[in-house]
């Protein structure tokens, strides 16, 4: 069994268990009195002066990297990256591999006016409505980890909810067969995300970026993730004409986040 399948997996089971402490029902409950979600869509869409739009992430620890960062304070970091100019957060909640919570979401909310992603493993509806009643503006599905059918449900759901979809595809045959799915089921809820990471080895090649982005007749909602470490990684994924970047990792294990983001950035 590969590392995402037993991440899968395990996420199942651990989803089976919170279904039943808190049922749907409750969820959508929660839900119906909430303000419309901060548009993420715009913030990684947006024409920027950068020539790039920054989702940053707050990241504890990965499976392959282990603790990224000791003095974790997931606040202190989203103050950090808003004022560093970032223009959405990501937020890990996955807790056994990540060492993520989902109460990071709502904590983050309440001290940046930038959108908020929920970085997880979505593999249920019901995680479509517990990210928006935990305060996320955007969730991520991963094309490889869905049916089409669940794929399609989870994005109706979500644009239902206001949410921002960040549809991610780590290799060629699945983003020919999702690429035409984002825009559903309307316009201004999904945009592309290109992972550098393999799934099978979870190796990082930052040319997968260039090679699928190639595939598409448009990149104007297309964000690059994994693999971005230095100015010219920026460089690169800028060239093969993509929107945004996520990065976590090299931020979050810098001494100086701010320094990090300008030496990136700036």
């Amino acid at each position: 069994m590969s590392t995402i399948d037993k991440i899968i997996a395990d996420k199942r089971r651990e989803v089976s268990s919170r279904k039943r402490q808190k049922p749907i029902e409750q969820l959508k409950e929660e839900v119906h009195s909430m303000d419309k979600c901060r548009n993420f869509y715009r913030a990684v869409t947006k024409v920027n002066s950068r020539g790039l739009n920054v989702i940053a992430e707050v990241k504890k620890a990965s499976p392959s990297a282990g603790i990224i960062r000791e003095d974790f304070d997931p606040t202190a970091i989203a103050r950090t990256y808003e004022k560093c100019g970032a223009d959405a957060v990501s937020v890990l909640t996955d807790e056994k591999y990540f060492q993520g919570r989902l109460e990071y979401l709502r904590q983050i909310k309440e001290v940046v006016n930038l959108p908020i992603l929920r970085k997880d493993f979505i593999v249920d509806l019901w995680q479509v409505y517990e990210s928006r009643a935990a305060g996320a503006d955007a969730i991520l599905l991963i094309a490889e980890t869905l049916r089409p059918g669940e794929l399609l449900d989870f994005m109706i759901a979500a644009a239902e909810l206001t949410l921002t979809v960040l549809l991610e595809v780590h290799q060629a045959d699945t983003l020919l067969a999702v690429r035409s799915v984002i825009g559903f089921p309307k316009k201004g809820y999904s945009v592309l995300g290109i992972n550098n990471r393999d799934l099978a080895t979870m190796q990082v090649d930052l040319n997968t970026t260039s090679r699928l982005a190639g595939l598409l007749d448009n990149t104007d909602e297309l964000v690059a993730e994994s693999g971005i470490k230095r100015r010219a990684d920026v460089e690169k994924v800028k060239k093969a004409g993509v929107r945004a970047v996520l990065i976590g990792q090299v931020l979050c294990e810098s001494p100086s986040i701010e320094e990090k983001f300008a030496e990136l950035f700036g």
